[in-house]
């Protein structure tokens, strides 16, 4: 058996989006499990947590909206695990099947804006919590734009860092995460406990005008986090066996969205203590400098290694795979390596642009959940689109864009699958029309249904619903089947009668 000295965490990772050999992949289901749940457990996490009690709903409501939001979302998102593992490739590469081998830039599109938004999300949340709680540790003021733009500086560099050390050294970090961050929320749940009342009302009561938006409005955003993951899942997955179980590997990224419910709490948690402590946060969409003013003196330090810690993973699992999508889009231009530190650049620039001069740090948040919208079409194709194959791929065939050449069962027409296209294109424009987030994004058709958004079931069932009738309607060429399963099709064409086992 070839030696992989890519296990060491001081080797630069060397593959890129070309399948990963055999006896290369030696990652567990729990591996997928600790990137996963480490790549959200952090502020930015708690963030989307508080935002149920910036729209005005109460403790239990907002409970109930986390909880529909993430478990709606892992639902969705579990399926997605499966593909690296079969492929041997990331996610988009891996759409290629199903979008055609020029259509899988759409998924590399959605990787590219998700990574940047929840990038920079990660570094201003962790960012902002690691100068609070140090200026209130030490009593000093370091309300300075240079000393912010040092840390961002700090955080963004050293995330890049380990991504351009690739995938061994991102899941040491997130290793580190998923226990030690897990601890210091759980630390957090006990210093807040005294202040923290479960009966808190908040603004808009059950039954009354906008209670619906705002409650819809919260899920979405709590469903956003683990939509977030599907572009970069696979990046994660070719790692792990081709044989290893679909069931485990699922169980894997489900129970890790479940796991965010630690981070998701947390925030819901401290809001409330927030919004009755120092309300003049909660109306400056500023949970974290609240978080900061009501936590006690000796929780400083963990929010911290809090914020340092969960910085560092989040934005290692958006950025890694990003690259990867960048590297494969331009394959004769750009290594792994390069494609890692392009995307880096980029995504600090827009950090220092949206925090210091075009002030985007609470339109990020809308931002990111927009996309959510046109992704979720994207990954329902993708789960459909498995389903109808089987779970059988081509992988070498893949591959054809990377390698400059043309043709392939998956060259479809020029490149494209319109199959998958039409599907796609009008479910995530037509759910985007109907997006109705409070206060920050309202779509053309958002006060249909008086406010209430369901821009995402629309999305979702449009994209199963034409990309199932384009299926049936017009077939696929045989070539893109399993030939057991293409032989069992034409025996029970010529007799109908015949039932396969």
């Amino acid at each position: 058996m070839k030696k992989d000295h890519s296990k060491s965490i001081t080797h630069i990772e060397s593959y890129g989006i070309e399948e990963i050999p055999t006896y290369a992949r030696t990652a567990t289901p729990f591996d997928l499990f600790r990137l996963s749940f480490g790549g959200a457990n952090t502020f930015s996490t708690c963030v989307l947590g508080s935002f149920p009690i910036v729209f005005g709903l109460s403790f239990q409501a907002g409970l109930w909206a986390i909880l529909c939001g993430v478990l709606f979302g892992a639902c969705i998102l579990a399926p997605m695990g499966v593909f690296g593992a079969r492929t041997g490739t990331n996610n988009a590469v891996a759409s290629g099947a199903h979008f055609g081998i020029h259509g899988r830039i759409v998924g590399s599109f959605l990787s590219l804006l998700t990574a940047i938004a929840f990038f920079s999300l990660s570094v201003w949340s962790s960012g902002d919590a690691l100068i609070g709680a140090t200026q209130r540790l030490f009593d000093r003021s370091y309300q300075n734009n240079w000393v912010y733009g040092l840390v961002y500086s700090g955080f963004a560099l050293l995330v890049l860092i380990i991504c351009i050390y690739g995938f061994r050294f991102m899941l040491l970090v997130n290793r580190i995460a998923v226990i030690t961050s897990s601890l210091l929320f759980f630390l957090g749940l006990f210093a807040f406990a005294q202040q923290f009342d479960s009966a808190y009302a908040g603004q808009i009561q059950f039954g009354e005008t906008g209670f619906w938006a705002a409650f819809t409005g919260a899920a979405l955003i709590a469903f956003s986090n683990p939509i977030s993951f599907g572009t970069f899942l696979g990046g994660w997955s070719r790692y792990i066996p081709k044989e290893t179980s679909s069931y485990k590997i699922i169980l894997a990224v489900f129970t890790s969205q479940l796991a965010t419910l630690i981070p998701f709490l947390f925030g819901l948690m401290t809001a409330t203590i927030v919004a009755n402590h120092v309300p003049i946060f909660m109306q400056q969409n500023n949970y974290i400098g609240g978080l900061i003013h009501i936590a006690p003196t000796w929780y400083f330090f963990p929010l911290c290694l809090i914020a340092l810690i969960g910085g560092l993973s989040t934005g290692t699992t958006a950025l890694y795979g990003t690259g990867l999508d960048m590297s494969s889009i331009f394959p004769k231009l750009l290594s792994r390596v390069k494609a890692t530190i392009c995307v880096g650049v980029l995504s600090i620039l827009f950090i220092f642009i949206g925090r210091f001069l075009a002030n985007l740090t609470q339109s990020v948040t809308t931002f990111a959940t927009l996309i959510v919208v046109c992704t979720s079409p994207w990954i329902i194709i993708m789960i459909i689109g498995f389903v109808s194959r089987r779970g059988y791929y081509k992988n070498d065939d893949l591959q054809v864009f990377a390698t400059g050449i043309k043709g392939g069962v998956y060259w479809f027409h020029h490149g494209w699958n319109w199959r998958g296209l039409i599907a796609w294109i009008p479910s995530a424009f037509i759910g985007l029309c109907f997006v109705h987030l409070p206060h920050q994004f309202v779509g053309i058709w958002g006060n249909f249904f008086n406010g209430l958004d369901l821009s995402l079931p629309i999305s979702i069932i449009l994209a199963a619903l034409l990309y199932t009738l384009l299926l049936k309607f017009f077939p696929e060429p045989s070539s893109v089947y399993s030939p057991t399963l293409t032989a069992q099709s034409a025996k029970q064409q010529t007799n109908p009668s015949l039932v396969s086992d």
